[in-house]
């Protein structure tokens, strides 16, 4: 879709925006519905009832957390790929190049080990800013890296 874009000066963050305001809002609605969850239950329940919903509210939270801080960073040594779970940090030489396949939920890193690494950072249900940032990130390795070439 963007076959000659340019590389955009380092270092450069991508970061997926729907998922991002989803993700804290839902996460600030838990919390804040635990809280007053807690405070309005009725008598019967007792403190440690009361402190458990406000921390299933926060763990709830936390995880929507994990969806929102996804991201991808290059900068003069390398690509730093924050996923939900893992953080994952590679030299140029060791990335060959980055793709989006039709229909995929992210682009893919393709490593010069033979395996592949997904960029949640970057969601392919954001089509034209998702292909744009792939295209960025393929001119950078074409720059950057020293594999040879694909």
């Amino acid at each position: 879709m963007f076959p000659s874009v340019p590389a955009p000066p380092l270092p450069v963050v991508w970061r997926p925006k729907r998922a991002r305001v989803v993700a804290y809002t839902l996460a600030a609605i838990m919390v804040g519905g635990a809280l007053i969850l807690a405070v309005v239950l009725p008598e019967q329940f007792h403190l440690p009832d009361r402190i458990g919903v406000f921390v299933f509210g926060c763990a709830v939270a936390f995880l929507l957390h994990l969806l929102g801080r996804l991201r991808v960073v290059a900068d003069d040594q390398g690509v730093t790929v924050v996923n939900a779970v893992r953080v994952h940090r590679y030299e140029w030489a060791e990335i060959l190049g980055v793709s989006l396949p039709e229909a995929e939920p992210w682009p893919r890193l393709d490593l010069a080990d033979g395996s592949v690494v997904g960029a949640m950072g970057i969601q392919g249900s954001e089509k034209a800013r998702a292909a744009r940032a792939v295209a960025e990130l393929n001119a950078l390795i074409k720059i950057k890296s020293e594999a040879p070439d694909h």
